[in-house]
């Protein structure tokens, strides 16, 4: 599909360290290409739906236009860890078996500080309306999930997004849901340009785009406690689901605007 993003697939070869300010203890790995990732695993709290939605909002973001570091597929071989001394981590390690996900590890990245380095309306605003879109409940000033990394921007952990699909309930109804989070996001004071993104962003996430983004989420994240009776129509709801927000994107805008006028 010529609108699917292209996620390469690596093998996780050693266990670095924990990653201890993640609640679902992801970690540094490095992998068989020799690069080091953050690795976010299956067998984790949140299970294969975070890492899902990892996928899809990672690469809406950069189909945005914004900055978010190379995603993977991390293969962790069954024998993997069992010299970890940590009994926690040796657990998780022998529950997440298979496919798991990662992304390049931005060394030497900080936490973006919104009160040192200024950004600018219209990424500020991007952000904002693609947070509002997935329901990302994270990006909030306790967590903002995002890295400056060579004087840039960088987009982490969209992990907590799509919160609607740990369970399914009513999930056409929810795409027409505003988002009343996100008059907590940290950007929101600064997103003086949402109308405008609005219109440009409807115009990059077509039917299309969304499709190809979906294509890619592993039929073995999409058969695990699945509502839905194949991958195929696993994938296809949550098409239906971006797809109707994204068209109806006037519900989430307007309860961003309002939110961001008590804001300033």
């Amino acid at each position: 599909m010529s609108n699917a993003p292209d996620i390469r697939t690596v093998t996780v070869t050693r266990y670095v360290t924990p990653l201890r300010e993640g609640g679902s203890m992801p970690a540094i790995a490095e992998a068989d290409d020799g690069f080091l990732y953050a690795l976010k695993f299956r067998g984790a709290g949140q299970g294969v739906r975070a890492l899902i939605a990892e996928v899809i909002g990672g690469e809406i973001a950069r189909a945005l236009g914004l900055k978010v570091p190379e995603i993977v597929y991390a293969e962790l071989d069954e024998t993997f860890g069992r010299t970890e001394p940590d009994e926690e981590i040796q657990d998780l390690l022998k529950a997440s078996t298979g496919l798991n996900l990662a992304l390049h590890y931005l060394s030497g990245s900080v936490a973006y500080d919104a009160a040192v380095v200024p950004v600018d309306a219209k990424t500020a605003s991007t952000i904002v309306w693609m947070d509002a879109l997935l329901m990302n409940v994270d990006r909030t000033v306790r967590n903002v999930n995002m890295l400056w990394w060579k004087k840039e921007l960088w987009l982490i952990d969209h992990g907590a997004a799509l919160y609607f699909h740990h369970s399914w309930d009513n999930w056409r109804e929810q795409a027409l849901r505003p988002f009343a989070m996100i008059k907590d996001h940290v950007l929101l004071s600064k997103a003086m340009e949402l109308e405008a993104v609005n219109l440009t962003a409807k115009t990059i996430l077509t039917p299309e785009r969304i499709a190809g983004i979906v294509s890619v989420i592993p039929d073995a994240w999409l058969v695990e406690e699945s509502p839905f009776a194949t991958p195929e129509e696993h994938r296809a709801a949550y098409a239906e689901f971006l797809n109707t927000r994204i068209a109806r994107s006037e519900i989430f805008i307007n309860e961003a605007l309002n939110a961001r006028q008590g804001t300033i």
